[in-house]
């Protein structure tokens, strides 16, 4: 069940924007031993929200390395989701609509400094293991530079300390693509929906790759039409399935938070940055991910002292740490086990 926790207080943005409050949905799973050690706090990709086991198949369950019998696991929704945190879906009290496109800029931050009042209002000062995946390996890391101490274990899989140029420009296209979307700018959550659509099949190429779409998306060879290929109603599918969930107004604010998010930015650079980090911690890259290649994930471990840099060998691209639970599972298992 969706927990709430209300700042009724201003949150000054790192623009210098001031949101007048502030609104955080949060799931937890497990009980929190009585000394508060066994917190796992886990953060989401970019249109996931925070009921882990809803976006992340058989990790929350007994036996997996997010068990709820042993850990209490919290996974706070986003700033500027649609999901319950904060966000252009929520009410401007200046105007008493939705913030739609008037919703402020936010980095990633801003997304740590959400997660860092949650847990002081949880009465969490300390986190067993920090979990970060793609979107989310972003804040933890970014969190785990600002605060070192918080965390006694960490785990970053499928991202990295910067946003990257390869990033960037898929993000650039989506922007593109919403903007020709005549309804977008519209004060209404339901504008920019092609767009937005859109922009969710040039997101899904980069997530998936080449090897999982010729995987499971091959032609009948005995079809009549010439010039049909199957995949292109998945793509507009998966468009569709998006714009079903999710406004165009938060995709666009969590996509540029993406882009603002450089834990070197104003600490004399990122290999700086990632030295202060003293936790013992765990880098997953995936082998076929065109996203966050390999090559990126085995830079950001070598740049953090003492880390282990572990391939998760997945045909499924990105988005392989969703898919390839049991072996995600091993993985984890291991490392605790050789810790």
């Amino acid at each position: 069940m969706t927990q709430y926790c209300h700042i009724d207080q201003p949150f000054t943005l790192e623009t210098g924007e001031t949101l007048p409050s502030l609104t955080i949905a949060y799931h937890t799973f497990g009980t929190l031993s009585p000394n508060k050690d066994n917190v796992i706090w886990v953060m989401h990709g970019l249109t996931a929200n925070s009921d882990v086991a809803d976006w992340w198949p058989h990790t929350v369950e007994k036996g997996k390395f997010l068990d709820p019998e042993k850990y209490f696991v919290i996974c706070a929704n986003v700033l500027g989701s649609c999901y319950g945190t904060t966000g252009p879906s929520s009410i401007n009290p200046a105007t008493g609509r939705p913030w739609c496109g008037d919703f402020p800029k936010v980095t990633i931050r801003d997304m740590v400094k959400a997660h860092r009042l949650l847990a002081r209002e949880l009465g969490i000062t300390r986190i067993h293991e920090m979990i970060g995946v793609s979107l989310g390996g972003f804040q933890a890391i970014e969190w785990m530079v600002e605060d070192p101490g918080i965390a006694e274990n960490v785990m970053f899989c499928a991202t990295d300390a910067s946003c990257s140029p390869w990033l960037a420009a898929f993000n650039k296209s989506m922007y593109m693509a919403i903007a020709t979307d005549p309804s977008y700018g519209e004060p209404r959550l339901d504008a920019g929906r092609a767009g937005l659509a859109t922009a969710r099949s040039i997101a899904l190429i980069s997530y998936r790759g080449p090897f999982a779409y010729n995987m499971s998306q091959r032609d009948n060879d005995a079809q009549d039409d010439p010039f049909f290929h199957r995949v292109q109603t998945y793509q507009e599918y998966q468009g569709v399935k998006l714009c079903n969930r999710f406004d165009v107004y938060s995709y666009v604010r969590i996509c540029e938070s993406a882009d603002s998010h450089n834990v070197g930015r104003g600490r004399g650079g990122i290999r700086k940055a990632l030295e202060r980090i003293n936790a013992t911690t765990l880098v997953i890259g995936i082998s076929s991910d065109i996203l966050f290649p390999p090559a990126c994930l085995k830079e950001l471990a070598d740049s953090i002292p003492g880390s282990t840099l572990e391939l998760m060998e997945s045909d499924f691209a990105h988005d392989g740490f969703l898919i390839e639970h049991e072996k995600l599972n091993v993985i984890m298992q291991n490392w605790r086990l050789t810790r």
